[in-house]
């Protein structure tokens, strides 16, 4: 029962890291979206919420590695598709459009991470309680 569970748990992780890189290939296509001449910066509030979700998820199935492959996908889909995309264009643009897209991704995400860290780390260095038999009081032979 144990390995089922380790085998679930690590084909989840696999599916939410490629769902990380499918949000950000998403994002960079809706990156210049807008209406007239007023940009809409969807692209940043969906990675805003996607991506720490994706992370903190990752991290409450497996450890810490298990968190960051989320954070890592995403960052790397986004850094190799937005300046080397499909036909050598550059879909990142020096503009605040792309800035957003890249804060709202990774400082969420990477606060996210840093508490599933943190949490995994108290919880191993948080000493066990002895099991309740060893706890309780030596009985008496009742001859004496």
């Amino acid at each position: 029962m144990v390995n089922e569970d380790r085998a679930h748990a690590i084909l989840v992780v696999g599916l939410l890291t490629v769902d990380a890189a499918l949000l950000a290939l998403m994002e960079l296509m809706f990156l210049t979206l807008s209406v007239g001449v007023v940009p809409l910066p969807v692209s940043a509030l969906v990675a805003l919420v996607s991506t720490p979700w994706l992370v903190r998820r990752a991290g409450e199935l497996g450890g810490g590695w298990s968190a960051a492959a989320p954070l890592i996908a995403w960052a790397l889909t986004v850094g190799v598709l937005g300046m080397a995309g499909p036909g050598g264009d550059v879909v990142l643009l020096a503009d605040w459009s792309s800035l957003a897209l890249i804060v709202a991704g990774l400082v969420p995400a990477s606060f996210v991470l840093g508490r599933v860290l943190r949490g995994k780390r108290s919880a191993q260095s948080t000493p066990q309680a002895p099991p309740a038999e060893a706890t309780a009081p030596a009985s008496t032979p009742h001859g004496t």
